[in-house]
């Protein structure tokens, strides 16, 4: 089962197949485009919110550790064919009104490349992906002046995030997971639960650590 949020609260729950025609969810659409660099430059204290952030995920494995660990495999092995099977329980999220230096920064520090937005009432509402804050076409020049860079990095992450965004409950079928990820070219999608608070994540990486390890993916039940 599939579930659709934005800034307005859920817009579907259903399945896959439904899903598809719920406009924009294919190609994701942002909430606002982020303002070019020198447009109004704004203050901002969101530090605050961002500190409130749930934050619980550990930081990445090394590959080597990473590798070893997969090598030892799990002691008491069965099929694995639900998102409840190889999603992570440990999640970071990030609050709706922190400022984009601060969502950089928290990303970053912690070594991950998107995470869930989520309001006041800890609900999601987006996500938000670093690879979109590299884009050439959303950062100032070289040669710009610093208050272009202070009003970019002052624009709240509303402005940035990707809504609304698809997200799964914990016993979805693994493959629609797949698809979707496929579809949307998200690097992973938010588990939620039934009143739409963040439960996990389950993320490309989570998929391929399942399919390496041993027992496989249940593909086929």
């Amino acid at each position: 089962m599939f579930s659709v949020y934005g800034v307005m609260g859920r817009l579907f729950n259903g399945p896959l197949d439904q899903m598809r025609q719920v406009g924009g969810i294919n190609t994701l659409t942002r909430s606002r485009a982020v303002a070019r660099i020198g447009e109004d430059p704004t203050s901002s204290d969101n530090g605050d919110d961002l500190r409130r952030a749930t934050l619980v995920q550990a930081a990445p494995r090394k590959p080597v550790t990473a590798y070893s660990q997969v090598q030892e495999g799990d002691s008491q092995r069965r099929p694995l064919s639900r998102v409840v099977d190889v999603m992570s329980r440990k999640v970071l999220t990030v609050g709706l009104s922190a400022s984009l230096l601060d969502a950089w920064q928290f990303l970053t520090d912690h070594g991950i490349g998107q995470a869930p937005v989520v309001d006041d009432q800890g609900m999601l509402v987006g996500m938000l992906l670093r690879a979109d804050l590299l884009r050439a076409g959303h950062l100032p020049a070289p040669d710009a002046h610093p208050l272009a860079w202070r009003a970019w990095l002052a624009q709240p992450v509303a402005d940035a995030m990707w809504t609304p965004v698809p997200s799964v409950q914990s016993d979805t079928d693994l493959r629609h997971v797949a698809r979707v990820l496929l579809d949307t070219g998200l690097p992973g999608l938010p588990v939620v639960e039934a009143n739409g608070s963040v439960a996990g994540f389950v993320s490309r990486s989570d998929l391929l650590r399942a399919i390496v390890n041993d027992p496989p993916l249940d593909l086929w039940s």
